[in-house]
């Protein structure tokens, strides 16, 4: 019988030795982090703050930006903390807590973001009746749904790792991802194939199909109207577009780059790939949507600058 050795950590093997050009990339690593929580704290501040913010958009914009930091806390305190290790080891507790984080995380931004692009359908389509479809108690309940459907899900998906045997302990990553972990199993059954699936299923393809859908019935009410009306919808949904297009392209990094032989890579071009949507789309959020937005940038103003 062969003698398997219980496995109590991960190696996260996409550090390497860097040498002394761990201290720069500590140093820009720990600059951005700050920036993505600052930037998108102090959206979440004038929402808060500013009474006339106090609508559907900017409520589902709020719970975004705090996804955006709970997201980034997910992934840079550890990137930051392995920078000085040796063994880049992490406990199997620890990689398990990460990957909840993360993709629960991922889970949160792509249902927002469908919830978003219906409080853009409803606005667009149906102007006479938005006030009585989304008000701020309906918006507070699809948040809260958006949470416990995110969470529900990668748990579900996570159970099946819990009782899994490990016979490798190595991952090719800067983070704990699910599918190098299941990876690593002595024996992967069916079941966590086919767990693994339904998540990226309900995580990715249901949120952005009714995504597609909304718009599409957003550009089919736009192209009988005037052009007053045209300007305003592209000016409201571009955003969205160009967060849901970088998520997706996010998405499809991430994808091939966890289940294909990338050894022909070099080593800098994998670890960018791996941690492009964990590092663009926190950064992204909060200039398309915040700072882009004409009544958040004046709150923004006055709020920051105008005040005496």
């Amino acid at each position: 019988m062969q003698n398997l050795t219980e496995i109590v950590s991960f190696v996260l093997g996409a550090y390497g030795d860097i040498g002394h050009l761990k201290y720069l990339y500590f140093s820009i690593m720990l600059l951005w982090y700050l920036s993505i929580c600052v930037a998108n704290t102090v959206l979440i501040v004038v929402i808060y703050v500013d009474r006339r913010l106090h609508e559907p958009m900017y409520i589902l914009l709020c719970n975004l930006f705090v996804n955006e930091i709970s997201g980034s806390t997910s992934l840079y305190p550890l990137m930051l903390s392995q920078m000085f290790s040796v063994t880049h080891e992490v406990t199997l507790s620890w990689c398990f807590l990460q990957m909840c984080y993360i993709y629960t995380s991922a889970s949160v931004e792509f249902c927002s973001l469908a919830a978003m692009a219906y409080d853009r359908y409803v606005s667009i389509c149906y102007p006479l009746h938005y006030n009585a479809i989304m008000n701020t108690g309906r918006v507070a309940i699809i948040i809260l749904l958006i949470w416990i459907y995110s969470f529900a899900n990668f748990i579900f998906s996570l159970s099946f790792i819990f009782s899994l045997k490990f016979c490798g302990n190595v991952i090719d990553k800067v983070f704990c991802d699910h599918h190098l972990v299941m990876k690593l199993a002595c024996s992967v059954t069916i079941f966590n194939n086919i767990s693994d699936l339904l998540f990226a299923f309900v995580t990715i393809v249901l949120p952005f199909s009714l995504i597609s859908v909304s718009y599409l019935k957003i550009l089919a009410v736009c192209l009988n109207t005037s052009k007053e009306n045209k300007q305003k919808a592209i000016t409201t949904c571009t955003p969205q577009i160009v967060s849901v297009s970088n998520m997706f392209v996010g998405c499809v990094f991430h994808f091939i780059e966890s289940r294909f032989d990338l050894a022909y890579l070099p080593g800098k071009l994998h670890i960018i790939l791996s941690v492009y949507l964990l590092v663009c789309q926190p950064m992204i959020t909060p200039f398309m949507y915040g700072f882009n937005f004409p009544k958040i940038r004046q709150s923004c103003k006055r709020y920051l600058f105008d005040r005496k």
